[in-house]
C-alpha cells in the first residue's frame, strides 16, 4: 500500500464476479455467467484497486501465452477518476504481461491516452450490431458439445493470437450457452459460433467461419435460439462480409471499439472472424 492508502492486488474468484457487475453498470452488457470463464483464462490476471481498503477500480490483463496478453475490465468508479488512480491501476495491471504483446478493445475517444500511456496502436475498429433473434435453424449443423474439444480448440486457435483451451472449455459450457458448428466431410471444423445470455439479450461470440456462407448458417442457427430477444454481434470492420451479414439481417450499429495492440498486429485471418468473442478478453 502506498502512503496515500492506494493499493492494487490480485482479485479473488468472487471479486471477478464483482468486476463483471461493474462492467454491467458501465453499460458494457457482459454475459451473466462470464466471470467463471474469465477467471479460468488466467487466475492471476485480475486486479482490484483499493483506497484505504475500499475497492474503487478493476483491470484484467490475461496472459494467454508467453507472447500474448489481453487487457480489459478497465473500470474506475466515477468519483475517483481524474485523480491519477487510473494510471496507477493501469500500470500495475499491465506489468503482469511483462514483455508480451498486449491487445485490447478501447473506446474510440481514449485512443490518444492509450497511445501515450502504454504505446498502444490502433489496428482496426470493431462494431457492435444489435438485432432481434428468431427464425429457423438451418439443417446440417451440429451442437458444439458433440465436436471433439481438441478439434474445436485447434480451430479457435487459428483465429486468436494464442491457444486458449482453459478459457474456451469454460466459455462453451456456461449456463444458458448454446453453440453450433459446421463440419467438413473429413470431420474437421469449418466454422463455429456461441451464443450466451447477457444482462440484456444475447451475444453471439465468437463466430469464426471458413466462408461467408458457413458464417451465415451458424448465425441463423444461433439467432434462432433467442426468438424475439435482442441479439448482438461484434464484427471486425475490416471483414466486409461480417458487416454485410449483420446489416442483411436488420442489425444496426450501437457501439464501436478500437482494437489496439502494444506491438505488431497479430497475423489473423480477419476474413474468417465474423464475431469477436468478447471485448473484455478478446
Amino acid at each position: 500500500m502506498s502512503t496515500d492508502g492506494f493499493a492494487v492486488r490480485t482479485m479473488t474468484r468472487q471479486e471477478v464476479r464483482v468486476a463483471v457487475g461493474w462492467a454491467e453498470q458501465e453499460g458494457w452488457n457482459p454475459g451473466i455467467y462470464d466471470a467463471e470463464a474469465f477467471y479460468a483464462a488466467d487466475p492471476e490476471g485480475f486486479f482490484v484497486a483499493e483506497l484505504d481498503g475500499k475497492p474503487i477500480g478493476s483491470i484484467s490483463v490475461v496472459n494467454y501465452s508467453e507472447t500474448f496478453a489481453f487487457a480489459g475490465l478497465y473500470i474506475l468508479k466515477p468519483e475517483y477518476r481524474n485523480r491519477g488512480y487510473g494510471s496507477r491501476l493501469f500500470a500495475a495491471g499491465t506489468a503482469h504481461a511483462g514483455d508480451r504483446n498486449i491487445g485490447g478493445d478501447g473506446v474510440l475517444t481514449m485512443q490518444e491516452k492509450y497511445r501515450t500511456r502504454s504505446g498502444f496502436s490502433l489496428a482496426y475498429r470493431n462494431i457492435r450490431f444489435e438485432g432481434t433473434g428468431g427464425g429457423n435453424e438451418p439443417e446440417g449443423l451440429v451442437d458444439t458439445a458433440a465436436v471433439p474439444f481438441d478439434r474445436l480448440a485447434a480451430y479457435d486457435a487459428r483465429h486468436f493470437p494464442a491457444p486458449r483451451p482453459r478459457f474456451l472449455e469454460e466459455w462453451i459450457r456456461q449456463e444458458g450457452t448454446r453453440g453450433r458448428a459446421v463440419l467438413g466431410g473429413d470431420g474437421e471444423v469449418a466454422g463455429y459460433g456461441i451464443i450466451r445470455r447477457c444482462h440484456r439479450g444475447h451475444k453471439i461470440g465468437p463466430l469464426f467461419a471458413d466462408t461467408p456462407q458457413v458464417a451465415e448458417d451458424i448465425f441463423l442457427a444461433l439467432s434462432a435460439q433467442a426468438p424475439g430477444e435482442p441479439v448482438y454481434l461484434d464484427a471486425p470492420e475490416p471483414n466486409a462480409a461480417a458487416v454485410a451479414l449483420a446489416r442483411r439481417h436488420g442489425m444496426v450499429p450501437v457501439f464501436e471499439t478500437a482494437r489496439i495492440y502494444t506491438k505488431a498486429v497479430p497475423d489473423l485471418p480477419l476474413d474468417e472472424i465474423f464475431g469477436v468473442t468478447s471485448f473484455e478478453l478478446g
